[in-house]
């Protein structure tokens, strides 16, 4: 609750006849010398709401307003309230025991709002929420996720072939964003395809809908899962529920409520998951992470010292899951993965998970942390299809996501590396990661607790593809992975469709130079020349 002001006080003349409206208050003049009364004429229940209408003692009404959530207000000493109505802000001055009986049943009626509250905003906080749905009700991060080749390809690869599974079914898009899922689902022949999407989205996905004629076979629901009442039960549920790490966002949750509108034997697509953790060698990558706080050693910033919150830096930097790509070759053991089946998983099951690991170690060195991947599974009647985000396949907008150890472990060939990872959910849409680690030789341990909800997105950074006019798609040959990265550099994943050997380059924007060291990097625009029959 916050005060916006400005406000006046409301105090009306004993015995006044003049006729105000509710819609007349802000061109209200009283004199500093009147008394009077407000005098709580009704308080009306409207969906987890209520109205209230303030007036005179002979009953004109003075002042309408109704309390949601959303509405600010709140109490000013023992026998005065402060509500703010749009660009208006009324303290509302009691001077009987009718005070006691208004914030009596306002707070009635807010404990009656959170006992109807829906599972999503019971477990979310609403400044988060607010960012989540206005972040993906911009076409701009539609555009983000549709240009990911990978994931939008794999999806629709799943299901046209299974195309059995969705001929003449009802089928359910949860977070349906754009709608490029539903589509997928009418090509392969589905008979109703109903769009649940919260964001502002909707709004586009429903013009895409007319646009492409199919309003009578495409309805696009504006709500939350959790919330929403879908017309019928559904053979079948796709969704892209999946965030960095595979759980923030926390859209999983979502995804295993929505299964209360599936038929029994129904599908759910993308059916299951694989987390994989392993730990790895970088030393760069930690000397990096660490002299990011080197700005907070300075003694005389402006003739400030600086150097009293260097430490507090350091800490709040290793709490920052790095997201990025790397090599294969930096895994130090065989991963460990974490399997999460979406027929059978609860909510609940998801709330706190905790994977424990035993790693036999393949090489001698330091180990500076644990590197994250994941695979979600399409399995249908006809064919299991996957999606990888594992370093040693293309690239995605996912990446990988690594957790460094707050002290390096050094550990040697066969020996063993064990410890748990634990995930506790938070109410911003992500999670609390706890990691212990301990070299069961030497004794040695080490860990971690970081922040999902906040990770650093390192010069691998955001994927960025946009349209180049000399790369073209239909000619087989270099496939162009374009990764745009913190200080502008320009990571290119080079495959060769025909040899299948790979090759990592970074150029300088700048000098049009190439380093095979993947962290030099210059500063600049993106000029990049891509040869013709490049693949994106």
């Amino acid at each position: 609750m916050r005060y916006s002001g400005p406000y006046r006080y409301i105090s009306l003349p004993a015995g006044a006849q003049d006729q105000i409206g509710p819609l007349h208050i802000r061109s209200l003049v009283l004199p500093e010398y009147a008394e009077g009364f407000l005098r709580l004429m009704s308080d009306i229940v409207i969906y987890g709401s209520f109205t209230d209408t303030f007036a005179k003692g002979d009953g004109v009404c003075v002042f309408k307003f109704t309390v949601t959530r959303e509405t600010d207000c709140c109490r000013v000493g023992t026998q005065s309230f402060l509500i703010t109505v749009g660009c208006l802000s009324v303290l509302l001055q009691f001077r009987t025991q009718k005070f006691q009986e208004f914030h009596i049943q306002l707070r009635r009626e807010e404990k009656s709002a959170e006992r109807q509250q829906s599972v999503f905003d019971q477990r979310t906080e609403d400044s988060s929420a607010l960012q989540y749905f206005q972040f993906y009700g911009c076409l701009s991060q539609q555009q983000n996720m549709l240009q990911d080749y990978l994931r939008t390809a794999t999806y629709q690869k799943a299901i046209l072939l299974n195309e059995m599974d969705f001929k003449d079914k009802i089928v359910l898009d949860v977070g349906s964003g754009s709608g490029i899922l539903s589509f997928f689902a009418i090509q392969a022949g589905a008979k109703r395809v109903y769009a649940v999407e919260a964001s502002p989205v909707a709004k586009f996905a429903e013009m895409l809908v007319k646009s492409n004629s199919l309003s009578d076979r495409i309805i696009v629901l504006a709500g939350k899962i959790e919330e929403v009442s879908c017309p019928e039960q559904v053979d079948v549920i796709i969704s892209e529920p999946i965030g960095y790490m595979l759980l923030n966002e926390r859209m999983l949750e979502s995804y295993l409520h929505s299964r209360k509108w599936l038929k029994p034997k129904g599908m759910m697509f993308p059916t299951c998951s694989d987390m994989h953790l392993a730990p790895f060698t970088d030393e760069q990558l930690y000397i990096e992470h660490y002299g990011r706080s080197s700005f907070w050693h300075q003694t005389c910033f402006y003739g400030v010292n600086l150097s009293g919150l260097h430490s507090s830096a350091v800490d709040e930097f290793f709490k920052q899951p790095i997201v990025d790509t790397f090599e294969m070759s930096i895994l130090m053991a065989k991963s460990v993965k974490h399997c999460i089946n979406f027929m059978e998983a609860k909510e609940e099951d998801l709330h706190r998970m905790e994977i424990p690991f035993v790693f036999k170690l393949l090489q001698s060195g330091l180990i500076h942390g644990l590197a994250f991947w994941f695979d979600v599974a399409f399995i249908g009647s006809k064919m299991t299809v996957w999606l990888s985000t594992a370093p040693s396949e293309p690239l995605t907008h996912w990446y990988q996501v690594r957790c460094l150890f707050q002290t390096p472990l050094f550990g040697k060939v066969g020996q063993t590396l064990s410890g748990s990872v634990q995930f506790i959910a938070n109410t911003r849409q992500s999670y609390d990661i706890h990691i212990t680690a301990v070299v069961d030789q030497s004794g040695f341990k080490s860990g971690n607790s970081l922040d999902l909800k906040n990770p650093f997105f390192s010069r691998y950074g955001s994927i960025v593809i946009s349209y180049l006019p000399n790369v073209l798609c239909s000619v087989p040959g270099l496939h162009l992975c374009l990764s745009a990265c913190l200080g502008y550099t320009v990571g290119c994943w080079c495959k060769n469709l025909q040899t299948m050997q790979e090759q990592r380059v970074w150029t300088d924007p700048l000098q049009s130079r190439v380093w095979h060291k993947p962290r030099d990097y210059r500063l600049g625009k993106v000029h990049l020349n891509c040869p013709a029959g490049s693949v994106v």
